[in-house]
């Protein structure tokens, strides 16, 4: 067997990602984190790619070295590289205004593809109604992701589909048509009380006083051991408030968490496989969003950046929520739920759904990816997501001057170039020494 007939069985073997992680952590009731969830990335230099657009918004291509500076935490840092990526697109027929190639043909299997397109619905948070919509919406466009000898995939963050690599668009078609919702990491509704991991958060790490009074008027609201919520916190009711509101907010953390760390576990997952494959390498993350609030899933995000960014791959992320509307539905309100309580809970509903966002933002930005959001128009988003920045400029510096703290170190970077728009990395981690056990 040649060379391109190995790399094909290779791949076709590494593309399948087993859902072990996923099977493994619903059985962890106890929500604790598993040393399977960790990305372990060894970083002694912080690759930084930058993406510039002009006032037209088209990509600019002839910038130098001299022309961009780095900031750390606003300190100015020494760049030790400097490259420009130059990505060549291709259009399908009709695409609109660039260069028409001819639809996908019969390619050899053992013959390169000179770009790779995986499609990575997040299926542990699609509602019914967002994936129903992603779905006819990204089953008009997998032929865009096929053309010339460019192959694809369909993947979940469950597991539960993968369709491996092809160039088959009907394969590619019909395990969108499968998807289902799978929400193994979902509040109970009919938790007493009903706690979200975004006010967990805020009870237990943040101690924040509204949402402690709020959780109590919920159990209060709930238990019909209580007469009169005003009782909530006074004389024999006290401790019994406390202890059932602390109870349900510590589990609620611990399902946040452990959510957000399958989510990262799979995109890492999928990342690693896809930076030993040739050509132009895109993961295009398909989600409503999901929270990573605490310093854990921040950090893994960081390390999936510094990934990718490593390997090559280009993350770029669709809200499926399209334009979505902040008011709580009829399923969300709790019961009895009104006046202040209604007012707090909308704001805590307005603020998740706000920080949902972030996670998709951070990686399409930290990677040179694209991210679409605020539009209903999702056949428009995935059209767009299967094309990749003709430009991007990555920028390197080195670690060596940096306390080795496991801080998060914010990064700003300026382009001599006026009226420029500049999409790049958000910030990063240091290394933090690991102590030696004696």
């Amino acid at each position: 067997m040649d060379r391109s007939g190995r790399w094909y069985t290779v791949f076709a073997l590494c593309c399948l990602v087993s859902p072990v992680w996923v099977q493994a952590s619903a059985q962890q009731a106890n929500g604790q984190a598993d040393s399977q969830y960790k990305i372990e990335v060894q970083v002694n230099r912080v690759l930084v790619p930058v993406v510039v657009r002009d006032k037209e918004g088209h990509f600019v291509g002839d910038l130098k070295r001299s022309d961009f500076e780095v900031f750390s935490n606003n300190k100015l840092q020494e760049m030790t590289g400097f490259s420009v990526q130059r990505r060549v697109e291709t259009e399908i027929s009709g695409g609109g205004g660039g260069k028409s190639v001819p639809p996908q043909q019969a390619v050899s299997a053992d013959t390169l593809p000179d770009r790779i397109t995986v499609f990575l619905f997040d299926d542990l948070h699609l509602s019914p109604e967002d994936l129903a919509h992603a779905r006819v919406a990204a089953a008009t466009v997998l032929a865009r992701a096929l053309t010339g000898t460019a192959m694809a995939a369909v993947v979940s963050t469950s597991g539960r589909v993968n369709t491996g690599l092809t160039r088959d668009v009907k394969k590619l078609q019909d395990a969108v048509a499968k998807l289902q919702p799978e929400g193994l990491y979902q509040v109970d509704g009919m938790e007493c009380p009903n706690i979200s991991y975004y006010e967990a958060d805020l009870i237990e790490n943040k101690h924040d006083p509204v949402a402690v009074q709020d959780a109590d008027q919920k159990f209060a609201n709930c238990d019909p051991a209580i007469a009169q919520p005003a009782l909530v916190g006074v004389g024999s009711n006290s401790n019994t408030a406390a202890n059932q509101v602390d109870s349900a907010a510590i589990r609620a953390l611990a399902l946040g968490r452990q959510d957000v760390q399958v989510t990262y576990a799979a995109i890492a997952q999928f990342v690693k496989r896809m930076a030993m494959l040739p050509g132009q390498r895109t993961l295009i993350l398909v989600s409503p969003g999901f929270l990573d609030i605490e310093r854990e899933s921040v950090d893994a995000e960081s390390r999936i950046i510094d990934l990718a960014v490593q390997s090559g791959v280009i993350i770029s992320a669709l809200d499926a929520r399209g334009l979505y509307t902040t008011i709580l539905t009829a399923s969300q309100r709790a019961p009895l739920l009104s006046g202040k309580g209604l007012l707090t809970n909308l704001d805590f509903h307005r603020s998740e759904m706000k920080l949902a966002e972030n996670p998709m933002e951070e990686l399409a930005d930290g990677t040179g990816g694209t991210f679409f959001h605020n539009s209903n128009d999702l056949g428009a988003g995935f059209r767009g997501l299967t094309e990749v920045p003709e430009y991007v400029y990555v920028l390197e510096f080195s670690l060596d001057k940096t306390k080795p703290d496991g801080a998060y170190h914010r990064l700003k970077v300026k382009v001599d170039r006026k009226g420029s728009q500049i999409q790049a990395r958000r910030g990063y981690f240091a290394p933090k020494v690991k102590k030696v056990k004696k």
